[in-house]
């Protein structure tokens, strides 16, 4: 058995190293949800490779397999954000493809009586980007997307919008967008505050480059419609700016890292509060994350640091930059532990990192505890090496 598991992997000087797995993951598959923090993992889609498509130009699904993935997920204890970045918004998962998504998985949930445990991203991505934009016309957009996400039960993430910053001239017009967006919306949003090193079309978001000034609007934006907002998802890989604007966010609203670098300490939190959790990464170690969380509802903090600990040098290897193929990894991820039965991604970018990336995810993984079944695993993993022509 040790030596069917024995794979010779690649290394940055082009040498080979004698590699053998450990242990399967000792993480149980189902978990109750957690009491102490609210923990949504932004979910990735299940390409289908076998679709009649050219998958640069077009989106096809594994549907199944995509439903699937969010079951387990909910299995955990875990809330789902639906139609996030981590599914690929606008890196390959267009707009008709997106709303099929957001339809399908809220009608999932329902069936599955969870439907309080999931979120869906609503954004303008269906604008053309070629064409002139105007404020009204992205308001109008973001309005369709919420309606959608809306009419069918589901609670809304206002997602960044590349269109916003494209047309935006200061941090007025985005006071403009969001005041009339949360004005409409029928139940408290989460708004999301993506970094630029996620999405650099997003730069001088909220207004301005200097993310102080920038932090000042956001927080007057939610200031002016408090109980319009459940909480704001901030993925600047910041900590102590995230930690800042959690200070100063109104009574009642949450704050969900995105900090996919920094987790454990900021849902950890100090004396004068914590994050809650909206993370890609949970995605991709959604077992050993279940795990810390309960870990950290019996007030066990040295067993939450020793599942989490683990983990963070895998999450700050995925997400590397650029940062906006950390995709590619959590994927990559979920084909090594038998989640889906392909590394193909939709737009083509299971080839957006190397052999050498990949190869460290796998060992990566191992040493944090994560693969599930380490003989499928080094088996895939295998695979893939002959792929890229290794013996």
């Amino acid at each position: 058995m040790i030596a069917a598991l024995t794979l010779q992997l690649p290394r940055p000087d082009g040498s080979l190293e004698a590699y053998t797995p450990g242990a399967a993951a000792p993480w149980p598959v189902t978990s109750p949800p957690s009491r102490t923090r609210l923990a949504y993992a932004a979910a990735h889609v299940v390409a289908d490779p076998r679709a009649a498509v050219d998958p640069w130009l077009e989106a096809a699904l594994d549907w199944d397999a995509t439903l699937a993935y969010r079951r387990c997920l909910w299995d955990l204890g875990l809330w789902v954000a639906e139609a996030m970045d981590t599914a690929q918004r606008g890196m390959g998962l267009d707009w008709p493809t997106s709303r099929e998504l957001i339809v399908r998985s809220l009608d999932h949930a329902r069936a599955l009586g969870v439907l309080d445990r999931i979120a869906c991203g609503a954004g303008t991505d269906h604008l053309d980007p070629g064409q002139p934009a105007t404020l009204d016309a992205v308001i109008a957009a973001y309005e369709e997307q919420c309606e959608l996400v809306e009419q069918h039960g589901g609670r809304v993430i206002l997602m960044a919008s590349r269109a916003l910053a494209r047309v935006a001239r200061a941090p007025d017009d985005y006071v403009r967008v969001y005041g009339r967006l949360l004005h409409q919306v029928r139940q408290p949003v989460i708004l999301h505050w993506l970094g630029d090193m996620f999405d650099p079309a997003l730069h001088g978001y909220w207004g301005s480059p200097d993310l102080d000034a920038a932090m000042q609007t956001c927080l007057a934006i939610i200031a002016s419609a408090p109980d319009k907002v459940d909480g704001l998802k901030v993925s600047l890989l910041d900590a102590e700016r995230e930690v800042a604007m959690r200070r100063r966010l109104p009574a009642g609203v949450r704050m969900y890292t995105g900090d996919d670098f920094n987790y454990p300490s900021l849902i950890e939190g100090d004396n004068q509060g914590a994050s809650d959790a909206l993370l890609g990464i949970f995605d991709a170690i959604a077992p050993a994350a279940a795990a810390a969380l309960g870990a950290l509802d019996r007030g066990d903090r040295a067993t939450y640091h020793a599942i989490f600990g683990p983990t963070l040098p895998l999450a700050r290897h995925i997400f590397r930059a650029p940062t906006r193929f950390y995709k590619t990894g959590v994927v990559f991820l979920a084909y090594l532990n038998g989640h889906q039965s392909h590394f193909h991604m939709v737009g083509g970018q299971h080839s957006a990192r190397g052999i050498l990336h990949l190869t460290e995810i796998f060992r990566l993984a191992d040493q944090a505890h994560l693969l599930r079944d380490p003989e499928l695993a080094a088996a895939r993993m295998r695979l893939v090496l002959r792929l890229a022509g290794y013996p």
